[in-house]
């Protein structure tokens, strides 16, 4: 088994989209990419996954420049292809072009000696469906604190 190394995550996603499925992806990297994403300086917060030419690819995810690449670096930016098989590639597509979904980065992480990307179908949560959450996590940690309340004074 080989070791996972999370080098980012997109807590955001979580709390503003429904999670349909997961899949996992691997990239394609530049030279000073792989060097910056193995020291951790990426973010996932804007990213997502675009649909082009039967392919799909990772717009907005921002690795920052590799600083001992000198001129020779990467566009922060730049669009990144994802690597996965044609059927899994095909589903997503069709998917996404269903109304409400779209496919978002969740987390990046070494698998060894590469990189990979954790995406997910998702669809957006309406407003009310966030205060929901929120108010579900309020009231269970309400009642985290009333046990242990109660088992301290026993």
């Amino acid at each position: 088994m080989s070791d996972i190394k999370v080098v980012a995550t997109n807590r955001k996603a979580r709390h503003e989209y429904f999670i349909v499925d997961s899949y996992e992806a691997g990239i394609v990297l530049t030279g000073t990419e792989i060097k910056s994403v193995r020291a951790s300086q990426v973010s996932l917060q804007e990213g997502y996954v675009q649909p082009r030419d039967g392919e799909l690819w990772l717009m907005s995810v921002h690795i920052a420049p590799y600083e001992q690449a000198g001129l020779w670096t990467h566009d922060p930016r730049r669009p990144r292809k994802l690597l996965m098989h044609r059927r899994e590639i095909n589903r997503l597509i069709s998917t996404v072009q269903e109304k409400g979904y779209t496919i978002v980065p969740l987390r990046m992480y070494l698998k060894g000696k590469r990189a990979k990307v954790e995406i997910a179908l998702v669809r957006g949560k309406r407003k009310y469906d966030k205060r929901a959450v929120i108010a579900k996590r309020d009231e269970e940690r309400e009642i985290q604190r009333a046990w242990k309340d109660a088992s301290r004074e026993s």
